[in-house]
């Protein structure tokens, strides 16, 4: 494992860390082997701003007794309420909701305090203007955060905080295909990317301006979506027609200025394993080059990146993993019987969407989700749990 260090902050930190996204529904023992193998890899930066309980402790769990190898990057203004994940800025459910997650880590600080998920001029004149930030600076006074950071998926946006002076760490989204899209400053506009002139990548100005930004100012960038939620990985879903590897992505984020941790989601110790390979696999099969050669169309805002951030659902519909299925099916002739017993064994199908259109304002992608409801009603609808 190579390390960098975290900006300004001054922590060393793994190139790659591990996205705690994925330990939701896995066991206390689950949880253990992957924090295990992360560290048997030399991965010290674990992300984490899922705040279901049963997540939070299991986690808390496997960190016992090792707590200060790692380096944790914690979520603010995340809560969990009726039922299903959601952002907040009401300041006392986000106090609530971050000593929660201190308690169930079993930790008294959190390394990097990350303002959760900031992405429009709305979102950022009510975080920077209220009692939000200002939670966040007592936090660090105090020592139980040592660092904040912010998340978003705007350029526009990311670069204000960065100039703001407050932001140690930016977590955001870059993988090859974002790189291409043009930034817009409402980031629920629809996207398209610029494509490629001749000699190379194009990468969008307002990116390019955001990792300078942070490289100059000494802010961390700590890398979410570098695999697209995988759709990167496979020809027949990657904007570019043809597949990359887990390096390759890796090694894209890494070649961004002030890019030092490439956050991935692991669901296994494999895939844990997946993501370390990057260090045994030749600097020639790490390279991305080809995949921009034939200059096709790239369409990628719009795809579902499966974060959940376009929750809370009124019909209480894990919408992630609806849009998960609708996919898998979407690639075959039929839907595969092992597909439709997962659909069905949710507690809730795009059968019970309202079609309120609630969730879409949320998505930072674009994604028309009431589309997909519909194409999901459609697609298992033969396949209907007796």
């Amino acid at each position: 494992m190579e390390y960098r260090t975290l900006g300004r902050t001054g922590l060393r930190v793994s190139e790659i860390g591990l996205g705690g996204e994925w330990f939701n529904g896995l066991t206390a023992q689950q949880s253990a082997a992957i924090v295990d193998a992360a560290q048997e890899k030399g991965i010290n930066y674990i992300d984490i701003f899922m705040p279901q309980a049963p997540t939070r402790s299991h986690l808390g769990l496997a960190l016992e007794g090792r707590r200060e190898q790692f380096i944790l990057q914690g979520h603010l203004c995340t809560v969990f309420e009726d039922g299903q994940y959601t952002r907040t800025w009401d300041i006392e459910k986000t106090k609530r909701s971050f000593e929660d997650l201190l308690e169930r880590l079993h930790t008294n600080y959190i390394d990097v305090g990350m303002i959760h998920y900031v992405d429009s001029e709305e979102d950022f004149r009510t975080v920077f203007e209220g009692p939000v930030l200002a939670y966040a600076k007592e936090l660090k006074q105090s020592g139980v955060i040592r660092h904040i950071g912010m998340s978003s998926h705007n350029p526009h946006i990311a670069l204000k905080a960065v100039e703001s002076g407050i932001v140690d760490v930016l977590m955001f989204s870059i993988n090859p295909a974002y790189d291409m899209e043009s930034a817009e400053t409402d980031i629920y506009d629809l996207m398209e990317f610029k494509g490629m002139e001749k000699g190379g990548l194009v990468v969008d100005e307002a990116r390019q301006r955001l990792y300078s930004a942070c490289e100059a100012a000494g802010v961390a960038i700590t890398v979410m979506k570098p695999l697209g939620a995988g759709t990167l990985l496979k020809a027949e879903s990657s904007p570019f027609g043809v597949a990359l590897t887990v390096p390759q992505c890796i090694q894209y984020c890494l070649d961004r200025n002030g890019v030092k941790v490439v956050i991935v989601g692991c669901h296994t110790v494999e895939e844990v394993l997946e993501a370390a390979k990057y260090y045994d696999t030749p600097a020639p099969e790490r390279s991305y080059a080809h995949i921009f050669s034939a200059g096709n169309a790239i369409h990628m805002t719009g795809r579902c990146m499966y974060c959940n951030h376009c929750q809370p659902c009124p019909a209480h519909i894990d919408i992630a993993a609806v849009t998960k299925f609708l996919d898998l099916a979407a690639q075959q002739d039929s839907v595969p019987e092992t597909v439709a017993q997962h659909y069905w064994s949710l507690s809730a199908t795009a059968d019970d969407c309202l079609m309120c259109g609630k969730c879409e304002p949320n998505c930072p992608f674009g994604v028309k989700i009431r589309d997909n409801m519909a194409r999901a009603r459609t697609m298992f609808a033969h396949s209907r749990k007796r």
